[in-house]
This record gives C-alpha cells, sequence and structure tokens, in this order.
C-alpha cells in the first residue's frame, strides 16, 4: 500500500455532524433493548442519590462503550462523537458514569449480577444461542455457514468451567489490590463459564476479590449460582453439565454445590499422600496411549501411538472428612515420561514418569474424560479476552466500582458473542477484537430524508454479509399485509 497524493495534496479537519465510528453499535444496542438490558436495570437497580437516577440508561451507556472498545472510565467518551446522538439518545459524559459506579456498595453489586444473569436468560432466547444449530441464524429465513468441527468429541455434556485471573493494577490507592499467587499486584477476578461444543464460551458467573484471595474463595457461592442459572438458559434446562476445574478447587464445599445442583465433576486433585497411594496400585495394563503432543495415529491397529498414557482407578475424595462427606467417583490419570532424566549423568534404571489426575463422577471412559477434562484450559482465553477488552484495566479506586466495572464487562462480552452468532458465520467462535473489527467499528455516514435515518457504510466491506445479517435481526423490514 502507498499513499496516493503528496503531503501537500492532503489535509484533515474533524467537522463532520454525520460521521459515526462505530455503526455496529446500532443494531448491537438495539439486540441489548430486546433482550432488557435497560429495563431490568432499571428496575433491580437502587443506587441511591442523583448518582443513581436513570440507572438502566446508565448501564446501557457502560456496556455501549465497553462493546465499542472502551477500557476505562475516559474511554466512554467514544460515545460522544459526530452523529451518535442522532442514532441514541441519553448518551451520558464519562464523568457522569464515573460517578454512578462509585456510588456502588457490595449489595448494589449483587443486584447487578442479577441483572446480567436475567439478561443473559433473555439474550439466550431471543437469539437462540442454545437452542439453533451452530453456524446457523436464530431466524428461519436466514442462511446458515457451517464451521469447522471440533478438536474435542462432543459427548453431550454442557460444560461449567470455573477458573480465576489476575487483573494488574498500578498505583497505592486502589482498594483490594494485593499480591496473589501469581506474585503480580492486582485484583481477583472469579468467572463461571458455560459452553457446549463446538459453541463459544459464554460468561454466566462473576466475582471481583481482593488480590490476595485464595482461589476458591466464594467458589461454592458462585458455583451454585451459576449452575441455577444455567439450569434456565433456553436449551440448557435439562442438559447433563459437567464442572470442570483445576486443582485450586479441588475442595469439598464447590464440588459438593456442583453434586448437589445434579452436575457431574471434573476437578484437578493435588498430589497428596492418598493420591499417591492411588496411582500406585494401578496395574501396567490398566495404562492405554492417548492422543498428546507429537502423537501419531496407526491406521493399522486403529490406535494412537504416543508416549502419554491414562488410566482409571475408583477413588472415594475427601475420605479424611466425616463419612457423610465423602464423594465417590473415580481418579483418571495421566503419565508422561519424565524428559528430563535424560540429562542426568547416571540415568535412572527405569523411565520415570510425571503424572496428572483429576477426580471426575462422569460416565466417559478414561480416555474421553481425560481430553474432555484437558480443554478446561480453553477458560483462559475468555480471561485474555476479556484483558484484551473492557477489562485492561480497573478504572476506579473504589472496589465496589471495579466490581461493577466486572460484572459490566461480562455482560459486554455476552452481548457481542450473541450478536456474532446472528450472522450466521463462524464469528460466534471469534474473540471480541474480531468481532468488534469486523462488525462493530464500522464507519458510516448518516443521512436523514423523511424522518428515517438512513446509515451510508463503505462499499466492498469484506463482512457486509454478516453486518447485513445481524442487522436485519435488530431492524427487520415491515411486514407486508395482504388484503
Amino acid at each position: 500500500m502507498q499513499s496516493k497524493h503528496t503531503s501537500a495534496a492532503v489535509s484533515a479537519s474533524f467537522d463532520d455532524p454525520n460521521l459515526v465510528s462505530a455503526a455496529g453499535l446500532v443494531p448491537i444496542m438495539r439486540l441489548a433493548e430486546k433482550a432488557g438490558l435497560r429495563q431490568l436495570a432499571q428496575k433491580w437497580l437502587s443506587v441511591p442519590t442523583d448518582k443513581g437516577a436513570n440507572a438502566g440508561l446508565k448501564v446501557a451507556s457502560l456496556v455501549g462503550g465497553m462493546v465499542a472498545g472502551a477500557d476505562s472510565i475516559d474511554d466512554m467518551a467514544i460515545l460522544r462523537h459526530g452523529g451518535m446522538a442522532k442514532l441514541f439518545s441519553a448518551i451520558y459524559a464519562p464523568s457522569t458514569l464515573g460517578s454512578f459506579l462509585r456510588e456502588f456498595t457490595f449489595g448494589h453489586v449483587r443486584q447487578l449480577d442479577a441483572v446480567a444473569s436475567r439478561f443473559l436468560i433473555g439474550l439466550a432466547g431471543l437469539t437462540g444461542m442454545f437452542t439453533t444449530a451452530i453456524g446457523v441464524d436464530a431466524r428461519p429465513e436466514a442462511a446458515g455457514v457451517a464451521v469447522a468441527e471440533p478438536a474435542v468429541a462432543d459427548t453431550g455434556y454442557t460444560f461449567l468451567d470455573v477458573d480465576d485471573t489476575i487483573i494488574e493494577v498500578h498505583g497505592h490507592q486502589k482498594q483490594g489490590a494485593g499480591f496473589g499467587y501469581s506474585g503480580v499486584r492486582g485484583l481477583n477476578a472469579m468467572l463461571a463459564v458455560v459452553s457446549t461444543i463446538p459453541r463459544a464460551p459464554i460468561i454466566i458467573g462473576q466475582r471481583l476479590r481482593r488480590g490476595a484471595a485464595a482461589s476458591p474463595r466464594g467458589a461454592k457461592r458462585l458455583v451454585a449460582d451459576a449452575l441455577a442459572t444455567l439450569k434456565r438458559l433456553p436449551g440448557l434446562g435439562e442438559a447433563r453439565v459437567l464442572f470442570r476445574a483445576d486443582s485450586a478447587y479441588y475442595g469439598h464445599a464447590p464440588i459438593q454445590a456442583a453434586i448437589s445442583a445434579g452436575a457431574h465433576v471434573s476437578v484437578t486433585v493435588r498430589m497428596s499422600p492418598a493420591i499417591r497411594k492411588a496411582i500406585q496400585s494401578i496395574p501396567e495394563s490398566a495404562w492405554s496411549p492417548i492422543q498428546y503432543t507429537n502423537a501419531i495415529f496407526d491406521k493399522d491397529t486403529g490406535r494412537w501411538i504416543s508416549t502419554a498414557e491414562v488410566a482409571e482407578i475408583n477413588y472415594t475424595a475427601f475420605g479424611s472428612k466425616k463419612k457423610s462427606q465423602h464423594i465417590p467417583g473415580r481418579l483418571v490419570v495421566r503419565r508422561v515420561p519424565e524428559l528430563n532424566n535424560k540429562k542426568l549423568d547416571q540415568p535412572t534404571l527405569f523411565d520415570t514418569h510425571r503424572f496428572h489426575g483429576f477426580f471426575t463422577t462422569s460416565t466417559l471412559d478414561a480416555v474421553t474424560a481425560d481430553q474432555t477434562h484437558r480443554a478446561h484450559a480453553t477458560i483462559e482465553l475468555v480471561n485474555a479476552d476479556l484483558k484484551d477488552s473492557a477489562l485492561a484495566h480497573m478504572p476506579s479506586s473504589v472496589f465496589t466500582a471495579n466490581a461493577a466495572w466486572l460484572v459490566l464487562a461480562c455482560i459486554a462480552f455476552n452481548l457481542t458473542r450473541a450478536a456474532a452468532t446472528l450472522t450466521g458465520t463462524d464469528l460466534g467462535r471469534a474473540t471480541t477484537g474480531t468481532i468488534r473489527r469486523k462488525l462493530i467499528n464500522l464507519p458510516a455516514r448518516i443521512a436523514t430524508s423523511a424522518r428515517r435515518i438512513r446509515l451510508h457504510l463503505p462499499q466492498d466491506w469484506p463482512w457486509e454479509n454478516a453486518w447485513a445479517a445481524l442487522f436485519g435481526y435488530a431492524w427487520p423490514p415491515p411486514r407486508t399485509v395482504t388484503i
């Protein structure tokens, strides 16, 4: 690419009142309105004083700014440029939105959690995220586009993944900031994510904790709330649910909360004496090769040739507790040869292995259970996606304001994902940054005629069909009546 003009022939001025830089907000915020975001926030939020007035409109403004790419309160100014006032009403200044967030208490954050869960239920029902065929628009008349097959076999389970991440912060005035397990000074965000194969994950629960908080702190309540919301999602009321987590959540409280709600569990175990004893009791004949790094598939035998192997054994978790708290299940163990022993001056007489075990109550065989459990790592993609979007910063020094910001960021994440699924393409499984680049941050010129607004968009936009499908759902053409 090369500039077509000399520097003397080019000039610029910010003087067009009919341009907008994020035309994708028009159909997406219309979708949010249909799913009841503004009405739910207005009904459930009781933030006091004049700063809490019109809570529904302020929540919608904050979510709209995040959808457009805002990652701080000052960035909310992106809603106040060009012709945005012709497309939207009640666009608040960043200072007003910041004052609104700083009025939040812990109770108001929990109210916002209620708004987020109810909005997700409405959004799922409106867009058919869990009821329509993958790659197909919720509207019957829309043409679907197939997506690639998932890397993990479809086991019929709906997955509930829970994990936490540290959001780095700077400055000594951040309430709750501290050094957690990562050694980074920040705040701790715990997320609950629901997904099916091959659907992309949706955030169903969130909590902000102090930076030094232990990972399982509050996990019991989050798991219970997330499963209660999951059962209310259209299409998932009768779903078989598998709760997956890493070893930080291998505790009686979160596992029992999942089982009490009717879910199966798959949780990484810590290498305790009881676990070591169980692994040592596994006979050599029980180990089976699995598809792992550098594995080769042998067509003649129909098996994977791999140095990694998996085996299982019946196991009762939390056997040191009273009998009523014992949880029967299976211990599935993956062993991988220890490669570092080849660097020793005196190699070991026998091969040594590294063992990775997890406790599960699922009905899957050992190989499929191991493959399914390893897919829990996909929640890290959600963490990275949020940190590349609204959670790039924790914008306030007030802890509860940042907790509300986290909830709003998750609402914006789900809204963006739901909007992408309506395009009938594989954008429903893309990152937020990709969706924003192709569907949201699209420049447009506003023209008005006969009290109608028309958006003039760039010619030959590569994702025109996807954007048109989304717009057609949000603003369907008027029906014709035959007499």
